[in-house]
């Protein structure tokens, strides 16, 4: 089985979103070299949800069409992070490739229920997670959540919205952008939490680090229940 994920810039809302045109993007057909090279039996491809419509799909028609040639039934969806237990919203597009003499795939179809935002965040973080006097009353002088505890998200244009759930984490982002209750930032656990990471899980790096790793990550949740019903088949 081949599992990979390709620099999602060229695709993303975030992004130069130039798709096979930013030469990041083409590193798909560097893929599709190991594909035909190493013939696996399965391959499962990820990334952001924009590629299925930039240059009008006619990107994704271009994956789709590499791999059928290779000798493969190609199918995709757009899951939810939301869906399969973590409350984040982060939706991605996944590839699932078989080799024709292995059958068809079939997706998870049972949502899994979200863990609330409570049991995620920490109860004692480490202050420096807060922020000043002076981001938190302009947070607060434009916006008044209705849940709590609520993850504040400020998109590009500086609108403010809350939710019990965090929005997608992004490796590149302002370190302010998600706020829990308009507060503080996420801290490096809380982040890995958001992704689906266990407890277990080592952080060996400081927390910009591991701020883009957790931004970078795939959650691991929404990623096995789609392997487990790959390796079935």
């Amino acid at each position: 089985m081949l599992c990979a994920g390709f620099p999602c810039q060229p695709f993303s809302i975030i992004g130069s979103r130039k798709g096979f045109s930013d030469p990041r993007g083409t590193l798909f057909f560097e893929i599709a070299r190991i594909i035909k090279e190493k013939r696996p039996k399965a391959v499962l491809l990820e990334n952001v949800r924009q590629l299925a419509s930039i240059e009008k799909g006619k990107t994704l028609e271009s994956i789709v069409y590499t791999l059928e040639q290779l000798g493969y039934f190609v199918d995709y969806r757009i899951l939810n992070a939301l869906n399969f237990g973590v409350p984040q919203k982060r939706e991605r597009i996944l590839i699932v490739a078989t080799r024709e003499d292995i059958g068809d795939f079939p997706w998870p179809d049972k949502k899994i229920p979200m863990t609330p935002l409570s049991k995620i965040l920490e109860k004692k973080p480490d202050p420096k997670h807060f922020v000043s006097s002076k981001i938190k009353r302009s947070r607060q002088k434009t916006h008044t959540s209705e849940v709590s505890p609520s993850i504040w998200h400020e998109n590009k244009s500086g609108n403010i919205s809350s939710y019990p759930y965090s929005c997608s984490l992004r490796a590149g982002a302002s370190y302010n952008y998600l706020l829990v209750d308009g507060e503080r930032r996420l801290t490096p656990r809380e982040m890995l939490r958001l992704q689906g990471f266990p407890d277990t899980f080592e952080i060996v790096c400081n927390d910009s680090q591991t701020r883009k790793q957790a931004g970078n990550a795939v959650p691991v949740p929404m990623v096995q229940a789609v392997l487990e019903r790959l390796l079935n088949v």
